[in-house]
């Protein structure tokens, strides 16, 4: 089998199979559009008798993914296990020191270990290809690492985990809960048994840090992002958000400033009519803006076995694609000894606002000391909506729903100034604060 590319593959879960079933059932197509016939000669898994519904008994069994990426059976080594550590990093460095390129879907492995395992790749004249480890079947890293590599991009942003759009769509469509919303996605597969890495926001993270490296070339940096989940997001916030005319959603930004970049995960109101609006479901969006080609977007499924294993194999063709003893590009983009170490931009004046949904002492002076704390830090408001009070059971008003619109201020002054309409007594419960995403 010299004239094949010899496969390895590690991890015969969702994408996993999904990937040999691909190479199996479009071989000729593979051979003609990669310039050499693929071969799988190679697996690792758990377990070795599960069913999963493929056919590899023509590739050599290894019950280690380290022997396998050793193994002088295969010129690829394709990690699809996940996790930050081992088996995975082991096997991806043992592959790397053997000789062997390596395609990984792997976003904590590469925002925890990217950088170190992009200059293994470069010094031993190896390609580390991922792109399936940021945005499922988008091929933005492809287009961040190799067609935009004559623009300065200034921000990148957008929805990177499927399971958060999944559940927030679910709320606006149906008017269902947070937990109602994430039991469905669960009984529908979207979501883990502990979902607490989608929903937290940590699987965003890990991809925002891979697409800031690439944009800024910096070095990867996931504990450098502000970070916020959605699992304070209330039916209520949702409602509110579509009467002011905007939508909700998990968003991940990075920002080159003056003094760094500033990277956040969190809930965002962005205008209705806008592209990144209208992007539901399981669906991933990823935006670039940058000096020469201005700004441009990209959509599609950000998850799943087929639009995933769609990604790995075509990081596979383009290695059957590479000549013998050609010097490949860097896997971030630019040499990996070349990325600048990660200057944490302190947090701006949001140039969005916030939305500011209270619950307050229904009582004379409360709309006053709201003002008068708000002033105090130098915050001015959009507008201010005072909802109809809810009443206790014997029907005196207690409770009343306020939302406050600002325009652009800190964090830090709007918790300063709850504080303070706390202190006066007025606040009931906790204040919800949303920012609001300005879009060029």
């Amino acid at each position: 089998m010299s004239n094949h590319l010899r496969l390895g593959i590690a991890g015969l879960g969702t994408v996993g199979a999904a990937l040999v079933r691909m190479v199996q059932e479009k071989e000729e197509m593979l051979t003609t559009r990669c310039g050499q016939a693929i071969a799988i000669t190679g697996v690792n898994a758990r377990s070795k008798n599960k069913d999963r519904g493929i056919d590899v008994s023509s590739a050599k069994w290894f019950d280690d993914p380290v022997a396998l990426a050793k193994s002088d059976d295969i010129d690829v080594y394709v990690e699809l296990m996940g996790g930050d550590g081992d088996p995975a990093y082991s096997s991806v460095k043992a592959a790397l020191e053997s000789g062997k390129h390596v395609v990984t879907a792997n976003k904590a492995l590469l925002a925890k270990h990217g950088v170190e395992l992009a200059e293994m790749a470069e010094q031993n004249g190896l390609l580390l290809n991922y792109e399936a480890a940021v945005a499922g079947g988008i091929p933005i890293i492809k287009v961040m690492r190799e067609s935009l590599t004559a623009n300065s991009v200034t921000r990148v942003f957008g929805i990177l985990n499927g399971t958060c759009n999944y559940i927030l769509t679910r709320m606006e469509d149906d008017g269902l809960s947070f937990e109602t919303c994430l039991k469905d996605a669960q009984d529908l597969g979207f979501a883990e048994a502990d979902p607490t890495f989608d929903i937290e926001g940590n699987d965003t993270a890990h991809k925002l840090s891979i697409l800031a490296s690439l944009a800024f070339g910096t070095r990867i940096a996931p504990d450098a992002i502000y970070l916020e989940g959605i699992t304070k997001i209330t039916i209520e916030d949702i409602e509110a958000a579509r009467e002011l005319g905007y939508r909700i959603k998990l968003l991940g930004v990075a920002t080159k400033t003056s003094s760094g970049v500033e990277s956040r995960v969190h809930p965002a109101m962005v205008p209705l009519g806008s592209a990144i609006a209208e992007i539901g479901g399981v669906t991933n969006a990823v935006s670039i803006e940058a000096d020469t080609v201005g700004s441009l977007m990209m959509s599609g499924p950000g998850a799943g076995g087929d639009a995933t294993a769609s990604a790995v194999a075509g990081d596979i063709c383009d290695i059957a694609k590479s000549k013998p003893g050609h010097q490949h590009g860097p896997a971030l983009g630019q040499p990996a000894h070349s990325l600048l170490p990660h200057e944490r931009s302190q947090m701006r004046a949001h140039e969005g606002g916030y939305f500011i949904r209270l619950t307050v002492q229904d009582k004379p002076g409360t709309m006053a000391s709201i003002a008068t704390r708000m002033a105090e830090q130098d915050i001015s408001l959009e507008s201010i909506v005072q909802r109809k009070p809810k009443s206790k059971s014997g029907g005196e008003n207690t409770q009343a729903p306020i939302i406050l619109v600002t325009h652009e201020t800190t964090e830090q002054a709007i918790k300063a100034a709850l504080e303070g309409v706390s202190s006066d007594g007025r606040l009931i419960g906790e204040a919800q604060m949303i920012r609001i995403e300005k879009l060029s």
